[in-house]
């Protein structure tokens, strides 16, 4: 997908449409993690915190 371009248009345009039924699932999914990033303001060449998850078990009284 070309990130140069960047063009915001009505969903109901038949040529739209048109337009994604001609993409393949994966560009479908590539425009669509595009949009994610832009509107949550997301770097995905960001490190982040990784998640630890530690599961202990209770003792019985």
């Amino acid at each position: 997908m070309d990130k140069r371009v960047f063009k915001i248009t009505s969903i109901r345009n038949n040529d739209n449409r048109e337009y994604w039924k001609d993409k393949t699932p994966l560009e479908r999914l590539e425009a669509l993690e595009q949009l994610r990033q832009i509107v949550f303001d997301y770097d995905p060449t960001t490190t982040r915190l990784q998640r630890t998850l530690t599961i202990t078990k209770l003792k019985k009284d």
